[in-house]
């Protein structure tokens, strides 16, 4: 039981920052006009390259004006 406890307080924040990261991206990714390839593409990256995926979002699929 200790070892159940222990690893969850080491994985609660992960998880929890993850999820934002993901609402966050989809959200921008919603909102945004135009992007650096195709929005159906970024959205599946971002929804299954759990971190990996919104951070790249951020970084490459961003169009900058």
């Amino acid at each position: 039981m200790d070892f159940l406890v222990n690893n969850l307080s080491i994985i609660a924040p992960i998880l929890i920052i993850q999820l934002i990261l993901i609402i966050v991206a989809i959200i921008d990714l919603i909102r945004i006009e135009t992007t650096n390839g195709p929005k159906w593409l970024w959205a599946l990256l971002i929804l299954f390259i759990n971190i990996i995926g919104p951070i790249l979002y951020f970084v490459i699929g961003r169009k900058r004006d």
